[in-house]
């Protein structure tokens, strides 16, 4: 008689939330990160809260849409729904409870909560309830908090005392998608001593690397891009108006993001000299940069991994609105190595924009940075790891 076959064991789940308010870049990095875990063998649950972006979270990854919220400015100073209207009470109680509905349908063995508690608090009428139905919760799923590698500097004093109280008391880990020789978590949070034994660095989620054909199928001088688009119409303009001065470089390739108002794609595209390619979005985006001699963009996570994977040189542009420092941290960083060319927002023209593509494109040869840029793959395995080390001590 055979002896009995053991049940197959079933694939992790994780339940990943991510709320993007203004622009696109915690999405994109949470996609990827999503991507990366269904390719590992996870079933991977997605909710998202913020208006919907074509393509994202990708396929492979099964997506619950919450009614979405966003910004009311670029200091992110209130919540709006997607017509604009200030969300009520009522408003984010239905969130909220659809949310938990989502959390026991899912019947995850991690929660993976993107920027929060080290931002997102514009959020936690619905996460603060979800944490306690994970505490609540037999058996207990681990709960991790996902977080880009510099954080937005807190202006009010105490908060980050608070936010070191509330991984203390309620999160298993915090995974900091970065490279610690690059920059590190006390950096940017004075608190982290706090909370070392939590976190675990896994690398820069660059996107893979293109393939390298003998001649790319795009050749551009100038690339330039705006994020989301939501906040970058400035730079757009500024670049557009480098082109017109700058007649010795005659292939511009510019992004400008799905969410800039068609209105103003309009006028920057009636406004364009010839040589200068208008696209909203590019799938292709790394390939594309990896045929060009300069990348021209704001310094946001996503837009920087994007270009060190495609070793281009760069004019980096980091976004200060409403007292934003993140990006502003990892230009100066980049520039200090050689990497860029930083511009300031404040008093862009087109001639200042011509004169920092002059400099970088005088400036050496970037190598290719010696940065880990597979973060993707580092989260998968070291949420693997913990699920598996989770199981065992439950048993």
């Amino acid at each position: 008689m055979s002896a009995p076959v053991a049940p197959a064991a079933r694939p992790p789940r994780a339940l990943f939330y991510v709320q993007h308010l203004l622009g696109i870049g915690h999405l994109a990095r949470a996609s990827r990160i999503a991507a990366a875990m269904a390719a590992d063998g996870f079933e991977v649950t997605m909710v998202t809260g913020g208006l919907p972006v074509p393509g994202f979270p990708g396929p492979g990854v099964a997506h619950v849409a919450l009614p979405p919220i966003r910004s009311g400015d670029a200091g992110f100073t209130g919540l709006t729904d997607a017509e604009g209207r200030p969300v009520d009470d009522a408003f984010k109680a239905m969130r909220r409870d659809r949310l938990l509905e989502t959390f026991r349908e899912a019947g995850p063995d991690v929660v993976i909560i993107e920027a929060f508690p080290f931002g997102r608090r514009q959020v936690r009428f619905e996460l603060l309830p979800l944490i306690e139905a994970i505490a609540a919760s037999r058996p207990r799923p681990l709960l991790v908090s996902s977080v880009r590698d510099i954080l937005q500097a807190n202006r009010k004093p105490g908060r980050d005392a608070e936010t070191a109280e509330l991984v203390e008391r309620a999160f298993d880990a915090v995974l900091v998608h970065g490279d610690p020789a690059f920059v590190r978590l006390e950096d940017s949070f004075p608190e982290a001593a706090r909370i070392a034994d939590r976190v675990q660095y896994t690398g820069l989620v660059a996107p893979v690397a293109p393939a390298a054909p003998a001649a790319p199928a795009e050749r551009h001088d100038v690339t330039v891009s705006a994020g989301g688009g939501a906040v970058g119409r400035a730079l757009i303009e500024a670049a557009v108006g480098a082109a017109r001065l700058m007649p010795d470089l005659t292939r511009w390739c510019v992004v400008t993001g799905p969410n800039l108002p068609q209105g103003e794609y309009d006028a920057i595209a009636a406004a364009a000299p010839s040589g200068v390619t208008l696209h909203r979005f590019r799938e292709d985006f790394v390939r594309v940069l990896a045929g060009s001699r300069l990348s021209v963009s704001q310094a946001g996570y996503n837009t920087v991994c994007d270009v060190l994977v495609a070793g281009c040189r760069s004019v980096l542009l980091p976004f200060a609105a409403g007292g934003e420092t993140e990006q502003g941290v990892r230009a100066e960083r980049l520039a200090a190595q050689g990497r860029a060319v930083v511009l300031p927002e404040e008093g862009l023209t087109p001639e200042r924009m011509v004169e920092a593509i002059r400099r970088a494109l005088r400036g050496p040869d970037p190598a290719r940075i010696a940065l880990d840029l597979d973060g993707a793959a580092g989260t998968a395995r070291i949420l693997r790891a913990m699920i598996g080390g989770h199981a065992a001590r439950a048993r």
